[in-house]
This record gives C-alpha cells, sequence and structure tokens, in this order.
C-alpha cells in the first residue's frame, strides 16, 4: 500500500468523522429546541441546565473534519501524480 492509499484512507476517515459531527450537532439541536419546548416555562433555555454538548460545537468540527478530508484528497492526488 502506497502513501498515496494511506492519504486517502485517512480523508475518508476525516470525511465520515466530519458528516458524522454535523449530523450529531443537527441532532442535538432540535433535541435541545425540542426539549425546551416541551416545557412550561424557558428555565432550561436560559439556565442551559442540564448541561449539554453544544451543537454548534459539534457542527464546526464536523466543517473542520471536511476541511481537513479535502485537503488530504489534495495530497493524495499530488503524491499520486508525483510519485
Amino acid at each position: 500500500m502506497g502513501v498515496p492509499a494511506v492519504v486517502a484512507i485517512l480523508a475518508a476517515v476525516f470525511f465520515l468523522l466530519g458528516l458524522g459531527g454535523i449530523f450529531w450537532g443537527r441532532k442535538e439541536e432540535v433535541d435541545y429546541y425540542d426539549a425546551v419546548a416541551r416545557r412550561p416555562d424557558a428555565r432550561e433555555f436560559m439556565t442551559h441546565f442540564p448541561a449539554r454538548p453544544e451543537p454548534g460545537s459539534l457542527k464546526v468540527g464536523g466543517y473542520i473534519s471536511l476541511a481537513l478530508a479535502l485537503v488530504l484528497i489534495k495530497m493524495a492526488l499530488v503524491f499520486y501524480l508525483t510519485g
């Protein structure tokens, strides 16, 4: 297995992790706002209690992983074409 294949496999892993992070963040966001909508008061919305992973951070991490996957794909193509 050559260097381009290893880099391509890493790109695929980061791509899948990125998609997973984005979809998980969207699910957390929907669950959070559904929980707020079902409550008689807005205490959970105002105090953020109980604590949950912020959906925004999951989505940002997903976008960073997708960007890293694109860089790795370009690296794999360069290695493949030059080597």
